[in-house]
Parts: structure tokens; C-alpha cells; sequence
């Protein structure tokens, strides 16, 4: 016997005000009794606290409590029999109450590091004491109901950033700190999640040739343990837009597609907070990088430069 829960849209993409729809799917060689088919919409915030930027004490704690977000239960066939073969039963379920006064938010679905906002819909069949009950499970995806979205178009605010030797606050190659260099550019800080990253590059000097040019997009996790608040920044993907030593003073465009599942709209909660920025990172050929091919991309090294601009992701219509 067999179980199946196949959602409406194969996108598994609902909005909160919209009706959670489906059938479920048996498959049995002969005839079952059941005491019911329920299904369960789950939807929470997962927090979890590790090492890094955690201390001793604070990666003791491992997971923090999660924050319920979601969680409702309906019967969809009360208890009887099902029969012989391939059995459908339709199910539709609104994961927000209809014209209601609605206070619980309903965070977007995200997948990081530390912070994981994930909905599930359950479906158990109840078979009684001496049997097991079937159950299968599928997760969904929420974004944000329209009514609450920005307005298209959402102006980007084009940030304009400058790299030279005297900007960076780690130590340089000697080469790099006397021979000098500078890269100018630009790049928008606040972006819609359906749109790219878009910005330009310029590579005006540089006494030392350049290997690669890189964009790294970051995700800043923050969460309130006690009194503390813990953050650690992590990679979410690396883009690169220049490969070899360019030509100097040759505009290069910046055009990054943001990764579903991974970005979210920046989030400022009380007990945890989800913030982005990208960072532009500019190696320099060397033998030392030959020799750490495979360094943190995130750690500034004696061959590298950088900079970090905040990024404000937002959702609209």
C-alpha cells in the first residue's frame, strides 16, 4: 500500500490569503479500514545556534525554541473503508482564516544557515492501535499575499563604492600596497526578489594584474539568545563577472539573478533577523593564491581586495 500527496500547483508556490489545494493519492492491493484521513499544515521558524562566530556556552544550546508560525488540522474523510486500487481524495484548506482580523505573520519560506522558515502539509491515514498509521509528507512554498507587496517598479538605489589599497583594513601584498590600484563602480542596494542585481564595474589602475573579479552575495543571520544577539554571515552564491586582468579604464556590467529558497525579503523580527549584502572582491594574480586555491572565499587574504554594500531585498507585485 502506498500514499501520495500531490499539491495543485506544481510551483508548490501559495500565498496565505489562498486556499492550500491537492489531492491525496492511495494505492492498495486490497481493501483498508481506517478511523480517518487528516491533514496538518505546519508552518515555523527553525533556529539554531552553532559554532563560529557562537561561543562555547552558546553552541551548547545547539536549537533554540522554534517560533510557530502555523499549525492547523482538518479531517478530510471521516472513518470508513478504502477500496481496492487507485483511490483520489480532493482537499483544499485556507492557510489564513478569510475575512478575519489576521495577526500571525506568515514569513516568506527560506533556507539558510542558521534560520530556516518552512511549511509542511501532512497527511496520515489512521489505521488504529496494531497497525501503522500511513503518512506522507510535502513542503510548500509561501510568498507574501499581493495586497501587502510594494508597488512595481521599486527605484533601485544605485550605491556608488570605490577600492583602492587605502580603502581595505586587512593587510596587502607589498606590491599591492606600494603599486596602488583603484576600481570604481556601482550597484543597486535595494532590489525586488523577481529582479537582478544590476550595477558597473571599473578596473581604472592597477599595478599588480588582476586574476578575477567576483561577486559574492552574503546573508546575515542574527538571533536573540538571552541577552545576546548571535550573528554569523554566510555565502549564499559567488558570481563572477571578470576573469583575467581586464582592460583598465573598460566598464564591466554587474547582473546577478538571486537564487530562490536562499533569499527571502529582509527581515528585522525581534527574535532573529535575516539582512543580505554582496560583497565585490577583486583577487590579484600571486603565487600565494596558487598556493590556497581553495581559501575562504569571505576571508580577506594578503592577494584580495573588497567591498561590502548592504542589500535590501524586497517583494513586490
Amino acid at each position: 500500500m502506498s500514499i501520495e500527496l500531490k499539491l495543485s500547483r506544481a510551483s508548490r508556490i501559495y500565498h496565505p490569503s489562498e486556499p492550500l489545494e491537492g489531492k491525496i493519492t492511495v494505492k492498495s492491493s486490497s481493501s483498508i479500514s481506517h478511523y480517518g484521513v487528516r491533514l496538518t499544515v505546519n508552518g515555523s521558524v527553525n533556529l539554531q545556534i552553532r559554532g563560529g562566530s557562537a561561543g562555547i556556552i552558546e553552541s551548547l544550546y545547539g536549537v533554540v525554541k522554534p517560533i510557530s508560525i502555523l499549525n492547523k488540522s482538518t479531517e478530510v474523510r471521516p472513518s470508513g473503508k478504502i477500496g481496492l486500487g487507485t483511490t483520489e481524495i480532493p482537499f483544499s484548506m485556507f492557510l489564513r482564516q478569510p475575512g478575519k482580523d489576521n495577526l500571525e505573520r506568515f514569513y516568506e519560506t527560506f533556507h539558510g544557515a542558521n534560520i530556516s522558515a518552512q511549511y509542511l502539509v501532512t497527511v496520515d491515514i489512521i489505521r488504529g492501535y496494531l497497525q501503522k498509521t500511513l503518512s506522507a509528507t510535502v513542503e510548500f512554498i509561501v510568498e507574501s499575499d499581493k495586497d501587502d507587496l510594494l508597488e512595481r517598479p521599486v527605484s533601485p538605489e544605485m550605491v556608488i563604492f570605490y577600492i583602492t589599497q587605502d580603502t581595505q583594513r586587512h593587510p596587502l601584498l607589498l606590491e599591492l600596497k606600494s603599486g596602488g590600484f583603484r576600481v570604481t563602480g556601482k550597484m543597486s542596494t535595494q532590489c525586488s526578489l523577481s529582479d537582478p542585481i544590476t550595477g558597473e564595474l571599473t578596473v581604472e589602475a592597477s599595478a599588480v594584474p588582476i586574476y578575477s573579479i567576483d561577486i559574492h552575495l552574503l546573508r546575515v543571520e542574527s538571533i536573540l539568545l538571552g541577552e545576546k544577539i548571535v550573528t554569523e554571515t554566510s555565502l549564499i552564491q559567488s558570481t563572477q563577472i571578470a576573469d583575467g586582468d581586464v582592460c583598465h579604464n573598460m566598464t564591466l556590467p554587474i547582473y546577478i539573478i538571486l537564487p530562490r529558497l536562499l533569499t527571502c525579503p529582509t527581515i528585522l523580527a525581534g527574535p532573529f533577523s535575516i539582512e543580505f549584502k554582496v560583497s565585490v572582491v577583486i583577487s590579484f594574480q600571486s603565487q600565494l593564491y596558487k598556493l590556497h586555491p581553495k581559501s575562504d572565499p569571505t576571508t580577506p587574504t594578503l592577494w584580495t581586495a573588497m567591498e561590502s554594500l548592504p542589500l535590501e531585498l524586497v517583494r513586490t507585485r
